[in-house]
Formats: structure tokens, sequence, C-alpha cells
């Protein structure tokens, strides 16, 4: 019987002693580095933190997540324009009006987010580390098709864990000419010329899908980014703030402004006759 006992107790002192086990998690490094996700201590972790954050059948959950931004991607015959918002919304609430949603992977390829800003940055930050191991590997910048890849297969493993990402991987290599990819939090992977991602899309689409040319000059591709991302800001209460404006060629990345969109759309409005909607005299 005092065997059976000591099989399933501890001693006295043991017992009396609660901060063994967490002190015992301190002394292992090695979990710490792991790029792994710590699981919620249930049986079903994704069923439970669907319910706690995103459950639309639950009105009482306590986590509710809305999304919202406005990011686009395109290819040209000059490179790549991306563009973007740089509003942060909680809910209702305007969090930020700054936030640099380009994330730049390396000198050739770029990254945007749309979703949970949390993932986005912690992912693409943890893909622009994989594309600097695999230059130092192989002496040479990985691919575009290689790098969304990467990410592509890294979110397919936590699907339907509650990641909120859709985020796309632009840029130039001599071997692919411009490329552009979309990658979401499902793990989909799509090649394409053209994408707009979040809740601004589409009004950035309805600009886009109009005035689109693969033989756009650089200028007028800049400048159809540029009003793509102001439709989006004027029309989604979920995009604002300033536009951010990245031009990719084979020799790299040009960042071409960081710029309020109050003064550019007054700009638009008074020199091109657009937003008739919007009366700049008291009547």
């Amino acid at each position: 019987m005092d065997a059976l006992v000591a099989q399933y107790s501890r001693p006295a002192l043991e017992q009396n002693d609660p901060f063994e086990d967490e002190a015992k998690e301190l002394m292992n490094p090695a979990d710490h580095l792991s790029m792994k996700f710590a699981m919620p201590p249930v049986t079903q972790p994704a069923s439970w933190l669907r319910a706690a954050t995103d459950d639309r059948s639950n009105p009482n959950c306590p986590i509710k997540i809305a999304h919202g931004t406005t990011t686009l991607a395109f290819r040209f015959q000059g490179g790549i324009i991306v563009a973007t918002d740089s509003r942060a919304s909680a809910g209702d609430w305007i969090a930020s009006q700054t936030v640099k949603k380009v994330i730049e992977i390396n000198s050739v390829l770029l990254g945007t987010m749309a979703g949970g800003a949390a993932d986005c940055q912690f992912w693409l930050a943890w893909l622009g580390m994989q594309c600097r191991l695999h230059e130092l590997r192989h002496k040479r910048r990985i691919s575009v098709a290689a790098a969304s890849k990467i990410l592509a297969n890294l979110i397919y493993s936590y699907k339907g864990m509650g990641l909120s990402m859709g985020t796309m991987c632009a840029g130039v290599t001599p071997e692919e000419g411009p490329a552009l990819y979309y990658v979401d939090s499902d793990g989909t992977r799509l090649a394409g010329n053209l994408f707009c991602v979040g809740s601004g899309q589409t009004f950035a689409y309805g600009v886009l899908d109009a005035e689109y040319d693969f033989d756009l000059s650089v200028e007028d591709a800049l400048e159809l980014g540029r009003r793509s991302i102001l439709a989006a800001t004027h029309r989604d209460a979920f995009s604002g703030g300033y536009i951010n404006l990245y031009h990719i060629e084979e020799k790299g990345w040009t960042h071409h402004g960081f710029s309020d969109t109050n003064p550019i759309f007054w700009k638009t409005k008074l020199d091109k006759g657009e937003f008739t909607n919007v009366t700049s005299e008291l009547e």
C-alpha cells in the first residue's frame, strides 16, 4: 500500500513549494527560443481560442477582433508598386494613424500587413530572418516565389488556430522579373498581377480596375497607387492616416514618401474636380 501511495504522491516538502514548476520553466531556456506558440492548456486549443476571440455565434465572446486596413500591390513594366494606408484600429477606436504596414524584408523584397498587426509583424520579421539565412547558406538572394512559399507553409501549420494575416510578398529578381504573391492565414498562396487586401479593398479595386495598365509609366503607376489608397481612406472608416508608397525595381526598392492623406485629398479635389460629394464651401 505504501508503495502505491508513494507512486501517486510527492513528499510534503515538495507539495508545499508552489513555485517549483515555475522555477523549472525558467531554468529551461530552450522553450523560450522556440519559434512555436505555447498552446492554451485545454483539450481543443483552436476551438477554445476561436470561441474566446472571434466566434460570431456568441455575442458574449470576451474579445471581438475588428480588422481594418487597405494595402495594395501591382506589377507593371517598370517593376512593382506597393502602397498602404497607416491606420490601426482596435474595434471602433483608432489606435494609431502612423503604422508602417510595409515590412522591408531585404533590399529587393517587401511584405505588407493586413489583419492582426502582431501576427503580421512577427511572422514577416521571421520571414526576413529565414531569407537572410538562405542568403548566407547559398551565397545568393532568395527568390520571391521561395520566400512566399516559406511563409505559406509556416502559416498553414497554424491553420485554424487564430492567426489573422492577409499579406503580400513583392519583389523583383533577375530570374523572375517582377513577382507578386498573396499569402493569407489559411495558407493560401496566389501569384498575380494585382492584389488589394483589407477592409478598404473594394474602394481601391474600383480605381485600380478602371485605370490599371501593365504599360504604365513609373510616374503614372505611382500616382495610381496613391490615388487608389486615397479612395479607400475616403470611404472606409478603418483606413486612413498616411499613404506609404514604394516602387520596387531589380536594383532594389525606393520609398516614395509617407504622405498625409488630407492635403492629397484636397489637392486631388481642387486640381482634378474629383470627390464632388465633398464641398469646400459652407452653404
